[in-house]
């Protein structure tokens, strides 16, 4: 029996930035509503979860609004009573406060640790530890804060900005525990957290991406 395409490529309303709508969580995709059928298809089939339509305080950029694993999740601020009541029926959740609630753009995560953007205060950090049952670290990626846009990760590898340093690959190797490699992703861009989403069945990217970048978010993700 062939197995489910391991990556595949969808805009999603015209845009390339799949990472900033998409929201993998766990063993749930949460997606913006009023999403093609076409395109919710080729989603599930590629990543392979079930999927939770939301929108965030009414924002279809649910990818970069939005962030966990199995055991919690980060949200910011803008989410509704309703929204945050929804995403409760998955798990613990955190609301981020402030200038530093783009809960997406700002954490990248896995089932073994979380690496946090120096933006967020130590407070914060604690918490988001705590809610999502694992180690936090917090470090810039390729001397950038926004660490969610700049990497994707699953519990198999992570794909980060080409010109991310080595102690900043250290520090991330350490406290997600999968090996990271470097990559582009729709024609170019360094934003792979905010062109991909990844589980670890399978990976969707912009349709501008590339036949080498597919291969190289494959290899990266453990999707071969």
């Amino acid at each position: 029996m062939l197995n489910q395409m391991a990556i595949n490529t969808v805009d999603i309303f015209g845009s390339d930035q799949v990472g900033i709508h998409l929201a993998s969580v766990g063993n749930i995709l949460f997606h913006p509503p009023e999403l093609p059928s076409q395109d919710l298809e080729t989603i599930t089939q590629t990543l392979g979860l079930e999927t939770c339509a939301i929108s965030i305080g009414g924002s279809h950029l649910v990818g970069a609004l939005l962030s966990g694993n199995s055991k919690g999740i980060a949200v910011a601020d803008i989410a509704t009573e309703e929204d945050v009541d929804k995403l409760t029926s998955y798990g613990d959740v955190v609301v981020m406060e402030g200038g530093v609630n783009t809960a997406g753009n700002l954490l990248l995560v896995n089932e073994q640790g979380v690496v946090a953007s120096p933006s967020v205060p130590h407070a914060g950090l604690e918490i988001i530890a705590d809610v999502m049952g694992v180690d936090v670290m917090a470090t810039t990626i390729a001397g950038q804060d926004v660490v969610g846009s700049l990497g994707v990760a699953n519990d198999q590898g992570v794909l980060l900005h080409p010109d991310v340093t080595p102690e900043e690959v250290v520090a991330i190797q350490e406290i997600l525990g999968v090996p990271p490699m470097v990559g582009t992703v729709c024609f170019g861009s360094p934003y792979v957290g905010a062109g991909i989403c990844s589980t670890n069945h399978g990976a969707l990217a912009g349709s501008e991406t590339t036949g080498p970048e597919m291969n190289r978010i494959e290899d990266a993700l453990g999707l071969i």
